[in-house]
């Protein structure tokens, strides 16, 4: 098994809205709730075009999953990049549903850990889940991430405000 990053291009946009919509229920419980036109090849094309705007700024990285076989596998971002004292990033992620449970999320979290850490020269990288997400707490803690706390009513997920448990991992 082998996968690769690759920042997100336009021409990602019609085989990313395909993919949202084959895996719409399998994501829903872990996203906010998302209108119909979320999963339209034109607004996809759009929120591509933001995530390049803050990619060029060195703000995100917005990476899609790519198999060995070019086949698209999900999404991973390093959000929030912050310079300065911090020089930290938030990490997002996910798989498709037809390809849970191969490694696919753990190799292409422990990969963006090193593009973080080796060549964006980061001091940390955070995540976040929902307290019932048993699957990517075990994505983080294989690559390496301790949980340091819980943050109540952080984001609005699937219509309601979750708490969440925080994790991250520091630059040794």
């Amino acid at each position: 098994m082998s996968l690769s990053l690759r920042v997100i291009a336009e021409s990602d946009a019609e085989a990313l809205c395909e993919l949202l919509q084959a895996n719409k229920e399998h994501l829903q419980p872990w996203e906010p709730l998302r209108e119909p036109a979320f999963f339209s090849e034109r607004v996809q094309r759009e929120l591509i075009r933001q995530s390049l705007r803050a990619h060029e700024l060195g703000a995100q990285y917005p990476f899609v999953i790519v198999g060995e076989n070019g086949e698209l596998l999900g999404r991973l971002s390093l959000n929030s990049v912050i310079r300065g004292a911090l020089q930290s990033c938030a990490i997002s992620y996910w798989v498709r549903a037809d390809r849970l449970r191969r490694g696919y999320a753990s190799q292409a979290v422990h990969q963006a850990v090193s593009f973080a850490f080796d060549v964006l020269g980061l001091h940390r990288v955070q995540a976040e889940t929902l307290p019932e997400n048993l699957a990517s707490q075990a994505v983080l803690k294989r690559a390496g991430f301790t949980l340091y706390g819980v943050t109540p009513q952080y984001l609005k997920i699937n219509g309601t405000w979750r708490d969440h448990l925080m994790f991250h991992i520091l630059h040794q």
